[in-house]
């Protein structure tokens, strides 16, 4: 009797056939009733994140949707009812200023709904809603008010009790519509609102600190997996001392006011391609196996949070885990960083700086390396110069990292700036492929390669055919630029599909969070798509020459081989195993320990000077549903509203009456 009272229900349906301005709509259930009410809309969140003293970030103020009108921020100085404001890029930094000193003002804000345009850029002074000095908090010297980044607003590091939308262009030109019509009918009975679903659970919880919410499980850790590999392959059966160490350094994550559209084009993507670039350059050099210094490659994610890739990868160093097999940190050399340098343009002379950690024989021969590379390249409109003396150190940057460990460690960041950021959109949505140029790209990638070779030789009597013969790709890198800053191809590219299958065609450089246990091999499943195409590149571009690359793996488990690791396992029966030393590192708060499936906060420790200022950011749980936002169709369907509200209402009661009398019925019969 259960089994036929249920397909009665669901055979039950109704049709409703409306007319409306000429328009005739076949309605057959609710869902097609309120598919044609709501619109839903793309954007891109600002979500709540939390550290050990409080959060930042967008939520709903509560633990159910909000409702409100849309308004455009231009016709409402004063807002008279909860509403959903409509504002452009330009105005949102002071928008926010005025809700955190005006309590008046801001208990009418019901969410924000951000504008977006192309080309954006060019009428902007410049938006940037990072720090003055970013993360100055881990700075390796006293001058924390210095200002790397003046055009900095700080906005994003507040936390705000109403939800904030980045909308897509397309987006943008619906909610201009419905905020121009709730002008014009202002006194009409109806209006066009927006809903915003974003409750994160540790508004639910009551969890206001990352510790309590690891404690409750309503958040996880910032964090992700850094990848490094050496060039040639670590012989680990070979019984020679371990070489020096040249280690190179790039960034592959962001941050952003809004969580999934933080591009980093220049800062700091610009110098991964850099590095990524100068690493297939020297893939195609002869005799790396007979030089006197070992080039290792590492690409670190955090970096924009605390610094959680740099930091882990020392703490792995220091207990000589799996994850750093094959390293000694005190083999480190030198630290060569690739920092922003994707705006290294002026007038057509591209122009870099090499910011120092002090004086040094170890680092003038990184400045004699970098002047010896610059000479070969023979370009009149290339120059690179050391930065200004005046400035209190070296910029933001992974470096400051090894400076805390070891302030005597010797190492450069080669920037495109000298005293302050030349980027004006820093850690902000606008730092797109449109901020960068690729033949500054170019320029620095060909400068570090030719740098690297001349530092991993050791030989000062360097031949300058042997120099000049390594060239950088410039298909790879505007190939790269496409696939790792654009949506269009996006991680659809040729390139990227030939080592792994993305879970979204559109890059997103935001470090996401540590799903499960950390571990080195990670389950791939947990490791990000940008992370997963480096190791793969990477892999690929430092293997060795190998007798018999036929045989097929889908995992590295497959290699039988030592030093066998598996490439392109992703794609479809197309695995290869080659000789590589690359390996995923995690990277999460050195503050932070996983224990029994559970996260805690360690207490502080003397050793570790920057997990003493560690804020151990997290990230609210929340469900992928609550992401979205939708406005009531208004235009020509007012009445249609009014009449859909009341017809659902009526369905739903009949229903339950046509449920009644079937349980009834059954119930006669049982």
């Amino acid at each position: 009797m259960a089994m036929k009272f249920l397909q009665l229900l669901f055979l039950f349906s109704f049709h409703l056939r409306l007319s409306f301005s000429g328009q005739t709509i076949m309605m057959e259930s609710v869902p097609d009733l309120q598919s044609s009410m709501y619109m839903t809309l793309d954007g891109y969140p600002c979500v709540q994140l939390l550290n050990l003293s409080g959060v930042i970030g967008c939520s709903n103020p509560g633990r159910v949707k909000v409702v409100a009108p849309i308004i455009r921020l231009n016709n409402a100085t004063e807002l008279s009812q909860l509403s959903a404001v409509l504002l452009s890029v330009d105005e949102l930094q002071s928008f926010l200023t005025r809700i955190l000193n005006d309590s008046a003002f801001a208990k009418n804000v019901a969410g924000v709904l951000v504008e977006s345009s192309s080309g954006f850029q060019t009428k902007l002074k410049g938006f940037s809603p990072a720090q003055k000095f970013p993360q100055s908090e881990f700075a390796p010297y006293q001058s924390i008010n210095y200002e790397w980044n003046p055009i900095g607003s700080g906005i994003m590091w507040n936390p705000y009790n109403f939800p904030v939308f980045l909308l897509s262009q397309s987006s943008t030109l619906t909610l201009q519509e419905a905020a121009i019509k709730n002008e014009k009918n202002i006194k009409s009975y109806t209006a066009d609102v927006a809903e915003f679903d974003l409750v994160m659970q540790t508004m639910k919880a009551g969890t206001h600190d990352s510790e309590s919410c690891l404690k409750e499980n309503t958040c996880l850790p910032l964090g992700g997996y850094s990848v490094w590999s050496s060039l040639p392959p670590i012989n680990f059966s070979s019984s020679e001392q371990s070489k020096p160490i040249i280690l190179a350094v790039a960034s592959m994550d962001s941050a952003s006011f809004f969580r999934d559209k933080g591009p980093g084009a220049d800062s700091p993507i610009s110098g991964l391609i850099s590095l990524l670039a100068a690493v297939d350059a020297l893939s195609h050099v002869d005799g790396l196996d007979d030089f006197n210094k070992q080039l290792v490659f590492i690409v670190f994610t955090g970096e924009a949070w605390g610094y959680l890739g740099s930091r882990r990868f020392l703490l792995e160093l220091d207990l000589q885990s799996d994850a750093v097999s094959g390293l000694n940190y005190s083999m480190i050399e030198k630290v060569v960083e690739i920092g922003s340098v994707g705006k290294g343009l002026n007038q057509g002379v591209k122009n870099f700086f090499v910011h120092t950690t002090g004086v040094s024989s170890a680092t003038n021969e990184t400045l004699d390396a970098l002047k010896r590379a610059q000479d070969s390249i023979k370009s009149e409109s290339f120059t690179i110069s050391s930065a200004n003396a005046s400035n209190p150190g070296i910029p933001p940057s992974s470096l400051m990292t090894f400076l805390r460990k070891n302030s005597l460690t010797s190492g450069v960041v080669l920037e495109d700036f000298d005293t302050v950021f030349t980027n004006k959109f820093y850690n902000s949505h606008l730092d797109d492929i449109s901020n960068v140029n690729s033949s500054a790209i170019v320029e620095a990638a060909s400068l570090v390669a030719r740098t690297l070779y001349i530092l991993a030789s050791g030989d000062k009597n360097l031949s300058s055919s042997a120099i000049t013969s390594i060239n950088v790709n410039v298909s790879l890198v505007e190939e790269l630029m496409g696939c790792l800053l654009d949506c269009e191809p996006g991680l659809s590219c040729e390139l990227v599909k030939s080592y792994i299958s993305p879970a979204n065609p559109c890059p997103s450089h935001y470090v996401g969070v540590i799903l499960g246990e950390p571990s080195s091999p990670p389950y791939l499943g947990y490791v990000d798509d940008i992370s997963r195409f480096v190791w793969n590149f990477l892999a690929d571009r430092t293997s060795a020459p190998r007798k018999n690359r036929s045989s097929v793996c889908s995992q590295s488990q497959d290699c039988s081989n030592e030093g066998e690791v598996c490439i392109r396992a992703e794609t479809e029966g197309k695995g290869v195993c080659v000789v590589s030393t690359t390996r995923y590192v995690p990277a999460y708060s050195t503050r932070l320990k996983y224990e029994s499936g559970t996260w805690n906060v360690l207490p502080p420790n003397n050793s570790d000077p920057m997990g003493l200022v560690d804020p151990v950011w997290t990230e609210s749980n929340w469900d992928t549903i609550g992401l979205r936002v939708y406005t009531v169709q208004n235009a020509s369907f007012d009445r249609f509203v009014l009449l859909g509200s009341i017809l659902i209402t009526v369905l739903s009661c009949f229903a339950i009456v046509i449920t009644k009398a079937f349980v009834i019925k059954a119930q006669k019969r049982d």
